[in-house]
């Protein structure tokens, strides 16, 4: 005998609501780990992991939302954003780091929409690359925009996290085709 789970409107609104504020708290930590790079402005931390694994698991529009809140957490002055970066609230927006951040939204809305439910490992796969892609897009933007050099931008904000990159997509892979269908089910 098979049942059926029924959730009323207002536990699924609050159990949305607590995820969109959960993935910007994950974030958030992530960005507490940060390692500041020679030669770049740009440190390497877990954020860009952390955004890709929370608009997997929420799916696209919940984990843009949470991101979209992540950035307003973190541009209203609250410390959300990575410690070893001197800029604060909004500044940090237009700084060195700025275009990586506001690619977040864009990067869980792909990551979340290419995933799909979870259960193909090669479109988690597929996700996550273009996740991690738009993110380098951003940040190279903002770079390009601050250098006014395209060499001077790659050299300062892609290249030294390529080999990281490999590394996230080989630990975010496994775990959200593992944990993407259960979560996916509850929101």
């Amino acid at each position: 005998m098979e049942s059926t789970l029924v959730i009323g409107r207002s536990t699924l609104s609050i159990r949305r609501a607590a995820a969109v504020v959960l993935g910007a708290l994950i974030v958030a930590g992530a960005a507490q780990v940060s390692i500041p790079l020679p030669g770049t402005p740009v440190p390497m931390t877990l954020q860009p992991m952390a955004v890709l694994l929370v608009g997997g698991l929420l799916g696209a529009r919940l984990g843009a939302l949470s991101m979209i809140l992540y950035l307003a957490m973190g541009a209203s002055g609250l410390p959300v954003f990575t410690p070893t970066v001197p800029l604060l609230g909004v500044a940090r927006l237009i700084g060195p780091t700025g275009g990586y951040l506001l690619a977040y939204p864009i990067a869980a809305y792909a990551a979340g929409a290419i995933v799909a439910d979870g259960r193909i490992v090669w479109r988690v796969a597929c996700g996550v690359l273009a996740g991690l892609v738009l993110i380098h897009l951003g940040g190279l933007a903002q770079l390009l925009i601050l250098t006014g050099n395209l060499s001077a931008a790659a050299r300062f904000g892609t290249v030294p996290f390529l080999v990281g990159d490999l590394l996230k997509i080989a630990v975010l892979v496994p775990v959200l085709a593992k944990l993407t269908p259960t979560i996916r089910a509850r929101l």
